[in-house]
């Protein structure tokens, strides 16, 4: 049996470029699968590509405060040739609600002012200050355009938010992939796409690389799972379910895309907004629109699916719904006759909160259930997974010993066993988007 390279690594999407970028510059042989034609043109381009820093975790708050430094340092992170086409980070800030629901944001302005990530208080009359089209009546709960209640206040106002300056997005998800990519082809990684995984190839109890579709079988002693949305099916291929108390399974999401109110110019005055009150995050977007993604409120059906590959690709009322649920907020909202956005699935973990570890399987690793909230977190991703095989491909135990991770901005110590597949469902989760 040949080898092929050290590690094989499914998906190319952004997490799995970083981490093929990651373990490269460590000197290990990358071989990097996509079903997929293009480097990143799976869920990551459809990924909002949001990156915030304020989560309901200590260890979720470290890791995307940990994270934002990369994309603020993008270029220097990456050392591709000048004049490369680069993924843009547009720093605008991000204001999130202050609501019952997410506890008036207590604990994620305790945890982040542990960790010394700046962050502001602002008051209703603040909030309008920076966003004049907003109206705040509290509409909560959440509800359904069919519920009679629909768009009807509370009688409660909003009584604020606070705001992180240094939150943004990243304005081509898909491009921010093909830069890692092509940072780690700079030492050395190969990728190969149009390549779809049938079957984990295992010898004397361990993996030993894969089979594709075509019958090739391609060999190694380390294989990673970041297959996004078909990540589940990889799994069960290798057959290491039985011991995870954390599942992933694909999860079908609508975004909208509609226009900036008149006179209000969204794209360049605008921030990202989490108003859990109307359970919507909305940010800027190309051409003056304003991008709405749900919050994933107890009033929406989750659309699970079997596989990642057939779902509805069309809109559904549910576009509607998350449009009408942002006009409440913003009444000179007009809503298009003409639906436009994002039709995509997510990888969705039992509690929202990613897997980033090994398996029953020797030599089998599993980066998952990243999507909605971990695309901010790809580069530290990409260090904790490549730090992560090392530790146990050097005879440690992460299940017993679970290795402590020290994240190199903020010089902090952060326990791996976080993201264990066999962990407890953390208690702390939202169980939505937000992680």
């Amino acid at each position: 049996m040949t080898q092929t390279a050290d590690a094989i690594i499914i998906g190319t999407g952004v997490i799995g470029a970083a981490i093929a970028f990651e373990m490269a510059k460590q000197g290990w042989k990358t071989l990097s699968l996509d079903r997929n034609g293009q480097v990143g043109h799976g869920s990551t381009a459809g990924s909002c590509a949001i990156i915030r820093m304020h989560y309901s975790t200590f260890d979720g708050t470290a890791f995307a405060w940990e994270g934002y430094h990369y994309w603020r340092d993008w270029a220097e992170y990456l050392g591709l040739p000048d004049g490369t086409p680069l993924a843009q980070f547009r720093q605008v800030g991000c204001m999130t609600m202050k609501t019952e629901a997410n506890g008036f944001l207590e604990k994620h302005m305790k945890y982040s002012a542990e960790l010394d990530c700046p962050f502001e208080e602002l008051t209703a009359d603040d909030v309008q200050a920076k966003l004049p089209i907003y109206a705040l009546d509290s509409f909560a709960p959440a509800r359904r355009m069919d519920d009679p209640e629909f768009g009807q206040p509370n009688g409660v106002q909003m009584g604020g938010a606070v705001f992180w300056p240094n939150g943004g997005y990243v304005t081509d998800p898909a491009l921010s992939a093909q830069n890692l990519m092509d940072a780690a082809r700079q030492h050395g990684a190969e990728v190969l796409t149009n390549a779809e995984v049938t079957e984990i190839l295992q010898v004397g109890g361990k993996v030993s690389g894969i089979k594709l579709s075509s019958g090739e079988e391609l060999h190694a002693p380390v294989v990673i799972n970041v297959a996004g949305p078909g990540s589940s099916i990889i799994n069960s291929m290798a057959g290491v379910l039985d011991d995870m108390t954390i599942a992933t399974r694909p999860l079908r999401q609508e975004v909208v895309h509609v226009p900036s109110p008149e006179g209000f110019n969204f794209e360049e005055d605008g921030t990202i907004v989490s108003d859990s009150d109307i359970a919507c995050y909305v940010r800027p977007e190309h051409g003056n629109h304003i991008l709405i993604g749900s919050e994933d409120p107890e009033c929406d059906p989750h659309q699970w699916c079997e596989d990642d590959l057939n779902y509805n690709r069309d809109f559904t009322d549910q576009w509607t719904t998350q449009a009408m649920r942002y006009a409440q907020r913003v009444p000179s909202l007009g809503i298009p006759s003409q639906t436009r956005g994002v039709v995509d699935l997510y990888d969705a973990s039992t509690d929202w909160i990613p897997i980033y570890d090994k398996s029953s399987l020797p030599g089998f690793y599993m980066a998952c259930g990243t999507s909605g909230n971990q695309y901010k977190n790809a580069p530290i991703a990409g260090k904790l997974m490549a730090a992560l095989v090392a530790y146990c491909e050097a005879g440690n135990d992460h299940d017993t010993a679970p290795m402590q991770f020290t994240l190199p901005y903020l010089n902090r110590q952060i326990d791996a066993g976080f993201y264990s597949r066999k962990r407890p469902i953390n208690d702390e989760s939202s169980f939505s988007v937000l992680g």
